[in-house]
C-alpha cells in the first residue's frame, strides 16, 4: 500500500503509471493530512541528530551505523508531543 501527502513527486504521471504497473495499491489521502506529519517530525529529528555527530560518517558503512545509533536513541517524548502537527522547515 502506497500512502503520499499528495506532493508533486509524488502524483508524477510516471510514478503513478509505475505503481499501476507493479501493482502497488495507493491510498487516497488528503494533502496536508496532521496523520502524516509524525514521521516528518521523526526524519527531521533523525537527520538533526546525523548532521550535529562529529566526525561525520565519512562512508556508507558509517553512515548505516550512525543512523542505526540514532534511530535507537531518539526519545519518544519528542516524537509523542509533536503530536501531528504542521512541520516547520
Amino acid at each position: 500500500m502506497f500512502m503520499d501527502d499528495n506532493a508533486p513527486p509524488h502524483r508524477a504521471r510516471i510514478v503513478t503509471a509505475r505503481l499501476l504497473e507493479v501493482g502497488v495499491p495507493h491510498m487516497v489521502w488528503p494533502a496536508m493530512s496532521p496523520d502524516l506529519n509524525p514521521i516528518e517530525h521523526v526524519w527531521d529529528q533523525l537527520k538533526q541528530r546525523l548532521d550535529d555527530r562529529t566526525p561525520p560518517p565519512r562512508d556508507l558503512a558509517e553512515l548505516r551505523v550512525a543512523l542505526v545509533e540514532e534511530w535507537n536513541a531518539l526519545p519518544q517524548n519528542n516524537i509523542i508531543a509533536a503530536n501531528g502537527g504542521n512541520i516547520r522547515y
